[in-house]
């Protein structure tokens, strides 16, 4: 059996590679850092999150122009949020009377509308905590502690 112990002040690591990488694409950094199964755990969770507020409230859920400050959230998520929002304004959106690009009203021509009911508020939130999580990851692998590992004395054993 083994025991962690964490040293405290300047043998904590800085790591921008891990941390880059954990924001290019959720769990990318913990694997870099040798925790494979953490970054994978990590990678499922925050993206499941993601796309299961994409799946609920709509591609029209992460939108940065019409909601910037939910899309402020998802932007969390990395490149795999602005690639959303980049196919959501340059595929379903249409231009207004003044050439801005909008989510077309409900109608036979519309390629998608804003989603009815609270589904794509909820649908941004999720994204946006999808987001929220993936900061605390990222600032995970930036920082991770060095360990030492040494042998725990077994119960009734001498010291």
């Amino acid at each position: 059996m083994t025991h962690h112990t964490i040293h405290q002040g300047s043998d904590e690591r800085f790591n921008p590679v891990a941390g880059v990488l954990a924001y290019l694409l959720p769990g990318l950094g913990h694997w870099y850092l040798g925790e494979a199964r953490r970054g994978v755990l990590i990678g499922v969770g925050v993206l499941w999150l993601f796309f299961g507020g994409v799946l609920i409230g709509g591609i029209d859920s992460v939108d940065r122009v019409e909601d910037k400050w939910w899309f402020v959230g998802q932007a969390g998520v990395g490149p795999v949020a602005f690639a959303v929002d980049l196919v959501h304004q340059s595929q379903f959106k249409i231009e207004d009377e003044d050439g801005t690009r909008v989510t077309p009203p409900p109608g036979p021509d519309a390629r998608i509308s804003k989603s009815i009911g609270h589904a794509n508020e909820i649908g941004s939130l999720f994204g946006a905590i999808a987001g929220m999580l993936n900061v605390m990851c990222v600032i995970d692998a930036l920082w991770r502690p060095r360990t030492e590992r040494r042998a725990v004395p077994q119960s009734g054993a001498a010291a």
